[in-house]
Formats: structure tokens, sequence, C-alpha cells
């Protein structure tokens, strides 16, 4: 994103450093480990810039080695952090996992009294919305913290108020709190948004039996589930779409909703056909499992219009 190019996509949230064990090794046994960023919002963002969108973050980092490497790598992926704040008294979060293709993976969370968990609703202005056309947050950003809700909720309203649309994805975690909390502070937070991307999985915990319809009755004017066979659904009052999961080798399925996040917003943009959005959600996600981390197999367009020709069987495999 060049200076002065305002940001078709605002999101807001936590970055934290990724440190990722050697493949295939349990945590617990793991010597060495490869340096990277991971939080829902960032990687959305990530996704979102590979695809040539213009990107701004809102988070907070500490004032520390790993905060300073946070920012770095989100700049390096072309995404505005002028708004980020450096919290002097407070260190960036950590993420300690482990990589497997075929057993759970164990992901350890050091966010407790973070940056990131000290997000203000009165550091929240309108100018950092200005001239964006979607703002994209998720359910951990309020369940950081009362403070991080409070900011949330301030954010809605500065959103509501520019004619900014709002994608919420509810990004259920369940070590941030229980069901209870997660319908209390994250359920009512879906009728506020312009656009719904959720698990069928975490719908349920909030408590939403109904599903899509029930979701698109209360507010949004788009909701898309994610189903546990893989597939996924658009809903809108004016039709619905779905598309299956594209099947690919999996290296590490983290990062996956993310990624068809990202994917699909770049289609909303792009004002592309809803089985579009579905079907290049679908296919940013596919690349991602292939890889690690959460974000090195996000692509640029030239690559995801390669990889979608290959899914489809029109194209060669190889780049030669």
């Amino acid at each position: 994103m060049s200076a002065g190019t305002p940001p078709e996509v605002v999101v807001c949230g936590e970055a934290m450093l990724l440190m990722l064990a050697e493949p295939g090794i349990p945590l617990e046994r793991a010597v060495a480990y490869r340096r990277s960023v991971a939080g829902a919002e960032s990687n959305v963002a990530a996704g979102l810039a590979r695809l040539g969108h213009p990107v701004r973050w809102l988070g907070r980092v500490g004032d520390d080695p790993a905060g300073r490497a946070v920012l770095a790598q989100l700049r390096a992926e072309g995404i505005d952090t002028s708004y980020a704040a450096v919290d002097p008294e407070a260190p960036t979060g950590l993420l300690l996992r482990d990589s497997h293709p075929a057993r759970g993976i164990d992901v350890q969370y050091y966010r407790s009294g973070s940056a990131a968990s000290r997000l203000s609703a009165e550091e929240l202005t309108a100018a950092m919305l200005e001239g964006a056309r979607i703002l994209h947050v998720t359910g951990i950003t309020p369940m950081l913290s009362d403070s991080a809700h409070r900011a949330t909720l301030r954010l809605f309203d500065l959103a509501e108020a520019a004619g900014v649309r709002i994608s919420f994805d509810p990004n259920v975690r369940l070590k941030l709190g229980g069901p209870e909390r997660w319908r209390a502070v994250v359920a009512p937070l879906l009728a506020r948004a312009d656009v719904v991307l959720a698990g069928e999985d975490e719908l349920e915990v909030l408590g939403i039996r109904g599903g899509a319809a029930e979701v698109l009755a209360s507010g949004p004017g788009t909701v898309v589930v994610k189903h546990r066979d893989k597939s996924a659904g658009c809903l809108r009052t004016d039709g619905s779409w779905s598309h299956r999961a594209f099947s690919v080798p999996v290296t590490d399925p983290v990062g996956a909703g993310d990624a068809f996040a990202a994917g699909f917003l770049s289609g909303l943009l792009r004002r592309a056909p809803y089985e579009t959005c579905l079907r290049e959600a679908a296919a940013v996600a596919a690349l991602v499992v292939q890889c690690a981390t959460d974000t090195d197999g996000l692509p640029d367009r030239r690559d995801l219009d390669r990889a979608l020709a290959s899914f489809g069987g029109d194209a060669e495999t190889v780049n030669r």
C-alpha cells in the first residue's frame, strides 16, 4: 500500500509473534522453531494485500523485539500500520504451536496482559476508517478484554456512521472463554455486521441453531457458513450459492478460515458474483493448508488464477 493511498479494507485485532515448531515434531519435543506472525485479522490483511487490495491494520504491539518483528512483517506485506500503537508497558503476545498434517495440533497462547488486550475505545477515531469500503473484525478481538470489547463496539459505531460495511467472523477460540462468555460478548455482534463469515460449529457455540437463515434474519445482508463437510454456502435474501472445498494434500490446517475470508472479501471488493467469491475463497484456503504457517501459502492474484485453472483441470500444474 503506497503512501497516501486510502485503504479498501481496515482490519482491527491482535497480531502475535508465532513460533512454529519444526514440522511433525510435537511441541513438547521440539527444539527448532520458525518465527512468523499470527493473528486472525492480520492473516486476512496479508491475504487481501497479496491479492492487490490496500489494507490498514489497527492494533497494539509491545515496545519489544517481538512487536518490532510483527510490524516489520506486516509492512513487508504492504499493509498500512500507520495507526498501530506501540505500548511501552505491555508485551507483544506470543503464540507457540506445532504442525502436523494428520493429528491434533497443540496451540499455546501467551497473551494475558498483552498490548493487544489493552486496546481501548478512546484510541479509535473516524480518521482510521476514512476511505475504507470494508471493516473486518473477528470475535477474538472483543474477547481479549473488557476494554477491547468496548473498542470493538466503538469501531462498529464508527463504521456505521461512515457507511463502511462491517465484515465479522466469530472465529471462536474456547481458550479465551467458555460458550456462555462467547454468547454474551460475540453473538450480539453478528446482527450488526453486513457480512458474516462463520463455521457451522461456531454458530452452534454461539447458540444459533437455525444456521445461516437465523443469522440472515437478524440483519446481515450476506451470510457465509463453512460446513463440517468442508463445503461453504452463501445466503442472501436474493439467493443462495454453495461450493465444495478443493481436494488438496493438507500440511497444516491452521489459517484456512482466515484465508477463506480474504478470498471471499476480495471477490466482494471486485463485485464478483457470489459463486466466484466462494470459489476464490475455497482456492485461497486450499493453497494455505498446503503450507505450514498461517500466511506462507497466501497467493497473489496471478498465483490464485493459476491455482483456479489447475483445480479445474484447465492448466499445467508445473510452471515451466
